[in-house]
């Protein structure tokens, strides 16, 4: 592939009634920027638009990393992972997608922050045996916003859900399927193909009837969670405090600084 022609940032591929949609950064442990999001936004509708896929699974690209969430270099530049146009997606245009296809995740690593709440947004999870699950947005001054914060404790018991999201310290794989956070772990080479089975299987199905079964489990309403508007409302609330604080800038700066952070609670 010629310089002029960089590799797509997210991969798609039918097979039969599935798409595999790839986040395709590995150099960059496939964090999300804006182009990542959009793509991602474009896979996420046409499967919806299109009566001949049937289930979605979303994966990363390489063995080392599902997602690494938010790029914040891109972040550091005032670039954010929110789809113009396409605001109510939320997140790399998929923790609010009003998709009724069912989707599930094969975590190919790490997953942490928006890459954890990738898997949070998922109807089922498989993941690879070295996989890792966490949200350390609080060690950078900022907050699980994508759905974190109120989804762990949704899925979660609640003193491991409020472990992850006050420490920041992740959760391996094991310790994930033990707490009902996935539903399978895998070795690495088995993640899409158990995936990709898993798929087959749902769409094995009367597809109107699966949609119907997955948007009256979330309690969807015209492709959105009403039980969940006033949390999202409350979220961005409180991350916009805290985008504008000095903390959160020093969170950042020290992260690419690759230093401990100097906190001033200000």
């Amino acid at each position: 592939m010629s310089p002029e022609q960089p590799a797509a940032t997210v991969l798609t591929e039918q097979t039969g009634s599935v798409l595999l949609v790839t986040i395709n950064r590995p150099r960059a442990r496939n964090a999300l920027d804006l182009d990542v999001a959009t793509r991602l936004a474009d896979a996420f509708d046409a499967a919806e638009a299109d009566p001949e896929i049937r289930c979605l699974v979303l994966t990363g690209a390489g063995d080392q990393a599902f997602s690494a969430g938010a790029d914040l270099k891109a972040l550091a530049r005032g670039e954010r992972a929110i789809v113009p146009g396409r605001e109510q997606y939320g997140f790399a245009g998929v923790v609010r997608h009003p998709t009724s296809t069912p989707v599930i995740a094969a975590v190919n690593g790490a997953a942490l922050g928006g890459g954890t709440e990738l898997a949070l947004a998922a109807d089922l999870v498989v993941a690879a045996e070295h996989a890792t699950f966490g949200v350390p947005e609080v060690t950078r001054g900022l907050l699980a916003a994508a759905g974190g914060v109120f989804r762990l404790p949704e899925q979660l018991p609640h003193k491991v859900a409020m472990r992850l999201v006050l420490t920041g310290e992740p959760m391996s794989a094991a310790e994930a399927l033990r707490w009902g956070l996935v539903n399978e772990v895998v070795p690495a080479a088995d993640v899409v193909p158990t995936a990709m089975r898993m798929a087959e299987a749902v769409s094995a199905n009367a597809p109107l009837a699966v949609q119907a079964s997955k948007r009256l489990a979330l309690g969807m309403v015209d492709g959105d969670r009403p039980a969940e508007a006033e949390l999202w409302r409350r979220s961005a609330e409180e991350m916009g405090r805290l985008l504008a604080s000095d903390d959160a800038a020093e969170g950042i700066a020290a992260f690419a600084e690759k230093r401990p952070p100097r906190w001033t609670a200000r």
